[in-house]
Parts: C-alpha cells; structure tokens; sequence
C-alpha cells in the first residue's frame, strides 16, 4: 500500500494538493517560450509545482525533456558547466557514442571533449580538455536549444539552487549572469527550439538578492510566488490520509497543528507521519504532542547551531519579531532590547537576511523562513508561552 504521507521527495498526482493557480500560471509561461524563477524557503514545494506542471504538460500530449541541475554543491565554474553539459546530454543520448557525437555536432569549437577513459571510470558523459572560457559557458546554455532542434521537442531546463552560483565571486558570477541574459534575451519565442529555463532556490533572500536588488534578467525571466495553501484544504488532506488507514484524529487539533506550522506542507506531512506511525486508531492530543517532540528532536540540532551562531543583538533583533514588534529603529524599541542604535539596527537585520532567517516583505515586515525554528526559538529558547 501507498504511504499516506510523503515528505521525503516531491510529489505528484493525488499526493499534490492546491496550488492550482500556481500550476496554470508555470504552465502558461513555459508554453510561452518565457524563463522563470521560484524562490521560497526550503521545503516549500518549489520541485512538486515544477513537476506537477510537467506532469500536467505530459498528460495533454506536451513531449519536452527536462534536464535538471541541482547546484547546492557546485564551488567553481568547471563543476558548473559540467553538470548542466552532463544533465542535458543524458537527456537525449544514452550511450557512449551518442554522448560523443552530441559533443562533437552541438558543442564545437569549445574545450568539451568525451573521454572514454572518464566515462568507463567515474561515468563522466562530458569532461574539459583545459580551462573553460566565455564561449564554454556560452555553448553550455546554448546546448539546450540545439538539443531541442534535434529532438523535435521542448526543452525545460530546471536549476536548482541557483542562488549558489553567488559562491562562485562576484566576477565569475557576474559573467555567468551576463551571459545568460544575453542568450535569454536573443531567443526567439515565436519560432525556433523551444526552450525554457525555470530557476529554482530556497535562500529566499540570495534570490531576491539576484532578481531584485540587482535585477539581473530584467524582462527575461518571471517570478512566480507561492502562495499559502488554505489551512482547511491542508487539514482535509491530511485527514483523508489517515482515513485510508482506518484512522482517525481530532479536525481542532490538526487544525493546530497546521497553524503550529503556518501551513508548511513539509512540516505538518512529516508531523502526521510520525503521528501515523505512533498511532493504531484514534490519535489523541497525548499522541499529537509525542509527534511534536519527535519532529522538534530532529531538528534541535540544527537549531541550537543556528542559535549558537548568532549574535546578542541579532537574537535581540529576533526577540523583538517575537514580541511582534515592527518599528525597529525607534528609540523605544532599541532601548527595549538594548540594539545600540537605528544604524546597528540595519547592519543586524543585514546579517539575519544572510544567514537566511528572516525576510522583510513589500512593507518591511519581517517574517521567520522556518516556521518550526521560529516556534522552537519562541518556546525553548526564549521560553515564551506556546504561540
């Protein structure tokens, strides 16, 4: 029997739920020809929506390849262009010699060679005869619409991470970007190969970093925000999941639950996985509360090195959100919780957005990236009533 709740992989089919509008609008834009960026939090449902759009593209008679690049632990350009090369070629090619004329016919004049060697050791379907250059990266990004070419059919190049290209320094970077709007900007989306680009991250703020501050690919590419799953849609979800257990718990306390985790589909799906496996029938508040400690153990770890790497006046700056403040700057609250001065204030809110905790939406309000972090930092380490 299916497992009733998913949380270890992104899902599709009767396992997605909601999210509809956000389906039609990706689906509407890559049919279109147009680029796209996702950015959200980890664990968001950022790939689900991908992957549900495909799937809903597949299931109309769409033919695409979907070459996927997860770039969370690329440190240099080279690891870069191989993995996109590698990703897009054994999307069209599966065997040795295919691999090797896509190199040859769609990647000519660059210092991308098929070594047999490589290949036969380490499964390497694209490999560098020396440092990669301008042209490389070009030819890189380019490869997807000669692929499309020749195989007659869509191309959806997915980045994952792509955030993580900022790791590489602000030159390099910098002339990746640059690169890249250029192709983007040249692609005709009237005719030709069609292809299109989704960029996908979870360090909220990078992202906005890239796509807002600096505005790289103004024009070019679409941001698509995810919004909030209504919580009854979330709570009838995850109640039928139960049921085809033949079990059965409390809608007010699910419903608390769902709020607990301000709607975070990952959280509440683990949660009641764990409540699942605690359970024979009816789930209980007692069992409820299990769960929870079972979900907070897990991640405590990583939340007191979160703790741990933050400074007085960041946790200071943390407190004050709690405590449900805004006006940040203002002698009361400075005073109040001893941040120095409104030009401190700035360097602090500064360091969280780094660090990935907090964000600031349209009108400055702040907002917890993780909402179980946020509950663990306001009950354990604050020691604040239950929020």
């Amino acid at each position: 029997m299916d497992a009733p709740f998913i949380y270890d992989r992104f899902v599709t089919g009767k396992n997605f739920i909601a999210r509809k509008t956000e389906c039609n609008s990706l689906r509407n834009l890559l049919e279109h020809r147009e680029n796209v960026c996702i950015y959200e939090p980890p664990k968001s449902g950022k790939m689900s929506l991908i992957q549900q759009t495909l799937f809903n593209m597949r299931m109309s008679g769409k033919q695409y390849l979907a070459p996927c690049i997860d770039l969370f632990n690329v440190r240099s350009t080279s690891r870069f262009i191989l993995k996109f090369c590698s990703a897009a070629i054994r999307q069209a090619a599966s065997t040795p010699a295919e691999y090797e004329e896509i190199i040859g016919t769609m990647l000519p004049g660059t210092h991308f060679v098929f070594d047999q060697e490589k290949f036969a050791g380490y499964d390497e379907v694209v490999s560098l005869s020396g440092e990669p250059d301008d042209n490389d990266i070009r030819s890189m990004l380019q490869l997807p619409f000669a692929i499309a070419g020749s195989q007659g059919c869509a191309v959806f190049v997915i980045i994952k991470e792509f955030q993580d290209l900022l790791s590489l320094g602000e030159d390099t970077y910098e002339k990746i970007f640059r690169i890249m709007q250029e192709i983007f900007s040249g692609t005709d989306r009237t005719g030709g190969p069609h292809v299109s680009y989704i960029l996908s991250g979870s360090k909220v703020n990078a992202m906005k970093f890239i796509f807002e501050e600096r505005k790289y690919f103004h024009r070019t590419v679409e941001h698509i925000p995810i919004g909030k799953i209504d919580s009854r849609e979330i709570t009838d979800h995850i109640m039928k999941g139960f049921l085809t257990g033949g079990k059965v718990i409390d809608q007010d306390l699910l419903s608390g639950a769902v709020e607990l985790f301000k709607g975070n589909l990952w959280y509440i799906t683990h949660f009641a996985a764990v409540c699942d496996s605690l359970s024979k029938g009816f789930l209980n508040e007692g069992t409820m509360m299990d769960a929870l400690g079972i979900i907070l153990s897990t991640h405590e770890v990583r939340f007191k090195s979160a703790a741990d790497d933050l400074t007085v006046h960041q946790l200071s700056l943390l407190k004050a959100i709690l405590d449900g403040e805004t006006r940040f700057s203002s002698v009361e609250v400075v005073e109040k919780y001893g941040l120095n001065s409104s030009a401190n204030v700035r360097r602090v809110k500064d360091a969280l957005r780094k660090k990935e905790i907090i964000t600031f939406g349209e009108k400055d309000e702040p907002y917890f990236l993780d909402p179980l972090f946020e509950y663990w930092l306001s009950k354990y380490y604050f020691e604040q009533e239950a929020m």
